[in-house]
């Protein structure tokens, strides 16, 4: 189901549960929406360079779920699904954001591991230029550093069918890909030093496939999830608030890429958000320490440091 400026159908409760991150903190409490996994003998989350999700909607009684990003490590993540009771074979679908490593490198071996509970042909949503190499540029030597790409073709060959999206898509109900992100701020910049291979060779990379989950929670309003937002976490928030036609954002999780990011690239950030008033801001993977801090100090009412295993529940 595809949609374009229509209103996205209300759900009734949304649960993220964040199978991957940098950060685990056994001891960290739980807090608003946020419910910890603590650890215990034997029994302990792997936080890692990537990150990962496990989201569930609840819609007029029924159930439905998915998985969002794959991590890095797929050791590390099968671990974490397995001490998180995660069912895959629960899932309705599988969405990928974009095509960095620290997305798609658990996925093949997760879903090679759960063949078994997948059903034939599950819809693998993910965004144009998914599948071209990629490489990043170290800025001080002028090295360029090949960092892989995902084969198609791997994915295809455990089952799953791939489909590419540029327009808001519904995957499972109550959950949608935001499509193409419209670029609005004049300061959210993709990086100079991230690179794609469209077949003459390493060139900027812009992410116009780069995709993010929303859902309207009912008498809430907005939830957004990104996977690293390298069209903005502004564009994206307000590109999801043009899609769905609300104002209101009720949450907004996930990777914001401003690690590396000029002083005043952060502040304007947080200021944007600032104005948007959600009720919660969970900054994630790629975020950075500075940003981070930034947002904890600017709202410290809504701002909740993430762990890797937290659950988050929203209800109507």
């Amino acid at each position: 189901m595809q949609v374009s400026n229509a209103r996205i159908p209300e759900v009734d409760a949304v649960r993220i549960r964040v199978l991957a991150d940098n950060y685990y903190d056994a001891l960290r409490p739980d807090s608003q929406a946020a419910k910890r996994f603590h650890a215990r003998p034997g029994r302990s989350i792997h936080a890692e360079h990537g990150l990962a999700y496990y989201v569930e909607t609840d819609v007029q009684g029924k159930t439905s779920a998915c998985m969002f990003d794959f991590g890095l490590d797929p050791a590390g993540v099968a671990n974490n699904i397995e001490v998180l009771n995660i069912d895959l074979g629960k899932a309705q679908a599988f969405v990928l954001s974009h095509g960095h490593f620290d997305h798609w490198g658990g996925a093949v071996e997760i879903l090679m591991r759960h063949r078994a509970r997948i059903a034939r042909n599950m819809p693998f949503y993910t965004g144009e230029e998914t599948f071209l190499h990629r490489y990043s540029l170290n800025v001080a030597t002028n090295e360029i550093i090949d960092i892989g790409k995902l084969e198609k073709g791997d994915i295809e060959a455990l089952g799953v069918t791939v489909k590419e999206v540029h327009d808001p898509t519904q995957i499972i109900a109550g959950a949608f890909c935001t499509g193409k992100i419209d670029r609005v701020t004049d300061y959210e910049k993709v990086p100079a030093s991230l690179l794609v291979d469209r077949g003459n060779g390493p060139e900027a990379d812009d992410f116009r496939g780069e995709q993010a989950l929303l859902f309207h929670l009912k008498n809430k309003g907005l939830i957004v999830l990104s996977g690293c937002a390298h069209a903005g976490v502004v564009n994206t928030v307000r590109h999801a608030q043009k899609v769905a036609g609300i104002r209101k954002v009720h949450a907004i999780l996930g990777g914001f890429h401003l690690v590396h990011a000029k002083p005043e690239t952060i502040r304007n950030t947080v200021k944007d958000i600032v104005e948007m008033q959600p009720d919660l801001v969970a900054p994630m993977h790629c975020t950075g320490f500075e940003a981070a801090v930034e947002f904890s100090r600017e709202m410290p009412g809504a701002f909740i440091l993430n762990t890797a295993g937290t659950q988050y529940t929203f209800s109507a």
